[in-house]
């Protein structure tokens, strides 16, 4: 069995959504993933900020514009009256779901059950109209068996169990529809899995029923080896190892979310990223396969804050990093780049809700600045130790931008250079120019 998983652009209107519906009518057994349709989840959270506001006549004009624009979806998507008319039925229900908190108190738990809603009718609509085109289908709702614990992390065992009793009940079905993103918390209530969540439904799908493949269609041909909305004439990947992709869909190639790799990994299935619009491009296979001696991408990170404490009494002092990152942990707040000499410390953060606390709290260790709006540019192929010349052919690249840290031998696939953001268009065309558009480098 393969999953595929298909985001809000892939079913961001009737048509689109027509368009799925022919490109899974083959011969495999499959799980679909579906996210909210495009811009209904932003809605959404524009509708829980003003009730957390208790400003419902804003919540109110909200929720009106996107009902009608759901039944709008309705009337296109459906032919036959019976189906125009079970749509609208569902519309009306969710959507009265929804204005039920207007008049109710609104609190975190509340919010999450009206995020969810844009999973449960997108999943319903194509459900219905699979139905209507006489296709077999089955619904498995994510809430029945999709649970994190205690500590928000995916309850492997919990999920493996339900899903995979849930098909068995309905094992002679060739095509199950489930909701990317919502799932359940360990208390039960409705909770997510965070923005770019339905990947990480998908590959935790896979692994639970051992799929033979995973399958992210997206809006754009596979995972490309700069980013097109500042480079000209980028290419798509085949092919990418885990670690590869792990690390382009961290330092911010958007095709992809980060948490969405490891799971594949661990459980050695393939992830392939494909393209709605073009299904017979070829897209990047991702597996455990990594090719050597060769670049073979560049992403870039935006609103990183580079962090620097210097202290005298860093020299020779064993527990200094230990206090400075536990200050970080005491926040939770993840750190990206560390760079470190003898009398002092530097670090990049892409959270700053807690910057001040921080900044006070490490001033006590020594004297802090902060530097705002910078990007980590990140260079991810084949840079294990052995090979030469990758990392002269990088800084000669961008030999005329001023670095700010590198971040260089962590791993064996990335080296990251802390920039200026006003430097990130120029940086990541010097860097395709010199590693891709020369014959001698081509992937």
């Amino acid at each position: 069995m393969r999953v595929l998983k298909f985001g809000g652009t892939s079913v961001g209107s009737a048509q689109r959504m027509k368009e799925v519906a022919d490109l899974i009518d083959d011969k495999h057994q499959k799980i679909v993933v579906l996210s909210a349709m495009a811009g209904t989840t932003n809605s959404l959270v524009e509708i829980a900020n003003y009730l957390y506001q208790k400003n419902h006549d804003g919540a109110n004009e909200v929720i009106n514009t996107l009902e009608t624009k759901y039944e709008q979806v309705v009337d296109e998507l459906f032919i036959s009256e019976a189906f125009k008319s079970r749509g609208r039925d569902l519309i009306k229900s969710h959507f009265e779901f929804i204005k039920s908190f207007t008049i109710d108190m609104f609190t975190v738990f509340e919010e999450k059950a009206i995020l969810a809603q844009g999973e449960l009718i997108s999943t319903a609509l194509f459900h219905f109209h699979l139905q209507e085109k006489g296709k077999q289908s089955a619904l498995l709702p994510a809430l029945d068996y999709m649970r994190i614990d205690k500590n928000n992390e995916p309850d492997g065992a919990y999920i493996k169990e339900n899903i995979n009793k849930i098909l068995k009940e309905q094992e002679e079905q060739a095509v199950y529809i489930t909701q990317g993103y919502i799932c359940r918390n360990a208390f039960g209530e409705i909770d997510n899995l965070q923005r770019g969540g339905s990947d990480y439904s998908a590959s935790l799908i896979g692994v639970a029923i051992e799929a033979e493949e995973i399958q992210i269609w997206t809006d754009i041909d596979g995972m490309h080896n700069n980013d097109p909305r500042y480079v000209e004439n980028t290419k798509s990947i085949s092919e990418l190892s885990f670690d590869e992709a792990a690390e382009l869909a961290y330092f911010g190639a958007k095709i992809l979310h980060p948490t969405s790799v490891l799971p594949a990994k661990l459980a050695n299935i393939p992830v392939r990223l494909l393209n709605t619009m073009e299904p017979n491009a070829e897209g990047t296979l991702i597996s455990s396969n990594q090719r050597k001696e060769r670049m073979a991408a560049v992403a870039a990170k935006d609103g990183i804050t580079a962090i620097k404490i210097k202290s005298g009494r860093m020299l020779l002092a064993y527990g200094f990093l230990r206090k400075v990152f536990e200050i970080f942990e005491s926040y939770k707040t993840p750190i990206d780049m560390i760079t470190t000499s003898e009398v002092g410390v530097s670090v990049t953060i892409d959270d700053n809700k807690h910057l001040d606390e921080i900044v006070n709290d490490l001033k006590k260790y020594g004297t802090v600045e902060v530097d705002n709006d910078q990007v980590i540019v990140c260079v991810v192929g084949d840079l294990v130790a052995d090979n030469k010349g990758y990392a002269n052919t990088i800084f000669d690249a961008v030999k005329d931008i001023p670095i700010r840290m590198i971040s260089y031998g962590g791993s064996n696939y990335n080296l990251s250079l802390l920039i200026s953001a006003k430097d990130k268009k120029k940086a990541l065309n010097l860097l395709s120019d010199k590693l891709f558009n020369q014959e001698t480098n081509e992937i």
